[in-house]
C-alpha cells in the first residue's frame, strides 16, 4: 500500500513558552480556513522570513546624521539679525556642546594632550 507523499519531509523538534502558543493560537483562530498549529507556525515563519529589514546605521553614521539634522534644526531657528560668520560660530558652539561637558562625551575623539 502507498501513502500520499509527504510535503514536509524534514521535522524538527522545537520548543515553545506557553506564550508563545497562546499567540500561535490567537493568530491561527483569525485565519480562514482555520489551519492545524504546524501549518499556522510555518506560515508564520515565511511570513518572517519574508519581512525587509533595514540594515542598521554604524554609531559614527548615527552620530554624523543626528549632526546634520541638528544643523538643519539650528539654521531654521537662526534669526538674520547675526551676521553669516557669527551664526556659523553659534552653530558649532551648540553642536560641540558646553566645554564643561566636552571631556565627558563618549560621541566625540579626546583631544590628544601634548
Amino acid at each position: 500500500m502507498i501513502g500520499r507523499p509527504e510535503t514536509h519531509p524534514v521535522k524538527k523538534v522545537i520548543g515553545f513558552s506557553e506564550e508563545m502558543i497562546e499567540l500561535v493560537e490567537t493568530w491561527r483562530a483569525k485565519q480562514k480556513p482555520v489551519p492545524n498549529v504546524s501549518e499556522a507556525i510555518r506560515r508564520l515563519v515565511e511570513l518572517g522570513l519574508t519581512v525587509k529589514t533595514r540594515p542598521k546605521q554604524s554609531a559614527p553614521a548615527r552620530a554624523e546624521r543626528a549632526k546634520a539634522l541638528a544643523g538643519k534644526v539650528i539654521d531654521s531657528l537662526s534669526t538674520d539679525a547675526a551676521d553669516v560668520e557669527e551664526t556659523a560660530s553659534r552653530k558649532r558652539r551648540l553642536l560641540k556642546g558646553p566645554e564643561e561637558f566636552r571631556d565627558v562625551r563618549v560621541d566625540c575623539a579626546k583631544a590628544k594632550t601634548k
